[in-house]
């Protein structure tokens, strides 16, 4: 069986892979998803791919020596995990369950119309999610939005994804969680991951007055996510903690991809996610986040584009229904990866696998 294409958060079309060798994937993605974007063919496969169920930048280690860490970090830390009083979760909680909902829309592209989720333009897709996550490193998402379901989740060694239109597509990478888990619904995740981040300051954001954290994936992380014809240059992300509560209230990514085929100029593809986290309640004794919006911008460069550059944005409103700590019946079964998956990283050859993938 050939190697799975790798997981790609860029927009993705059924044209693309159907268990396809890593070139003719690029070749199908590269005549067709820049179309498939800024045309607007496929709107609801294009938010599905990119906000349904993206990774965070990095992964969840163990704490940092003191000596890596700013104590400034330390301090905001600290006062998050007050704040959210997470504390009283370390070694009581083994999984966590969360349901909610989603609207989503995609914007014209900068200079056109201005349509918004809320229903000012463009179509708006509403559906609906369920997360199941096992601490640490289990975690599995399934997201219903216009009729089209699209399943992820990771069994501590490999994430995956499948789509109606591209099934099982395994991922490339180190460990990481799902970025929907870190915008409030998990505070442990959320005060580990940001352990070992890098203070940048202070600003204001949204009218909240916040510090500011950074993560960043580092090159040889960057190196296993990229191939012959699509190099991740970046990957990072800021977290915005407000000075007066102590809470996660905005996060903000961004990640490059360097896209060249054999005798062609480079075209690069930038994407930028932010989200506001809002709407936190207490849920057995811990303030959870229970509403946010979720923009992206996603821009397109490069010397052979006749155009010029090309922009365009999509928007998602997501609430939380309901969340519970410790559900009863959960195990490590439930996240044992589609066969596909399994075929291509055999249980003979434990070595080869990669931790966790894009």
């Amino acid at each position: 069986m050939s190697r799975l294409a790798p997981l790609s958060e860029e927009p993705i079309d059924e044209d693309s892979s159907n268990g396809s060798k890593k070139s003719h994937s690029w070749k199908s993605w590269l005549k067709a998803h820049f179309s498939l974007v800024f045309t607007k063919k496929s709107d609801l496969k294009v938010l599905l791919s990119v906000l349904g169920c993206p990774l965070f930048p990095v992964s969840v280690h163990p704490e940092s020596p003191i000596n890596e860490v700013s104590s400034s970090a330390q301090y905001i830390i600290q006062h998050f995990i007050a704040a959210t009083g997470c504390r009283k979760l370390e070694g009581r909680v083994k999984n966590i369950f969360a349901t909610g909902k989603v609207t989503m829309a995609m914007i014209d592209e900068l200079g056109g119309s201005t349509g918004t989720v809320s229903g000012a333009g463009g179509v708006a897709q509403k559906g609906c999610f369920v997360i199941w996550q096992m601490v640490p490193n289990m975690w599995l998402i399934e997201l219903v939005v216009g009729g089209h379901k699209v399943v992820a989740g990771s069994d501590g060694n490999v994430a995956w994804r499948h789509t109606p239109w591209l099934n099982a597509h395994a991922a490339k990478g180190s460990v990481r969680p799902l970025r929907r888990a870190l915008q409030g619904l998990d505070p442990l995740a959320v005060s580990a991951v940001f352990s070992s981040a890098q203070y940048m300051g202070e600003k204001r954001i949204s009218g909240t007055d916040c510090f500011v954290l950074k993560l960043a994936a580092d090159q040889a992380d960057l190196a296993e996510r990229s191939d012959s014809t699509a190099e991740m240059i970046k990957h990072a992300i800021f977290g915005y903690f407000s000075q007066r509560s102590g809470l996660l209230v905005f996060l903000e990514d961004s990640y490059l991809t360097r896209i060249q085929s054999p005798g062609t100029h480079p075209t690069y593809w930038e994407t930028t996610m932010a989200t506001k986290i809002e709407d936190y309640r207490t849920v057995e004794g811990v303030m959870i986040a229970h509403a946010g919006q979720s923009s992206v911008i996603i821009t397109r460069f490069g010397d052979n584009l006749k155009a010029g550059l090309s922009v365009t944005r999509m928007e998602e409103i997501w609430t939380i229904d309901d969340l519970a700590f410790n559900v009863p019946g959960l195990s490590i079964d439930c996240f044992i990866p589609p066969t596909e998956v399994q075929k291509d990283f055999p249980e003979e050859n434990p070595g080869w696998r990669s931790p966790l993938q894009q």
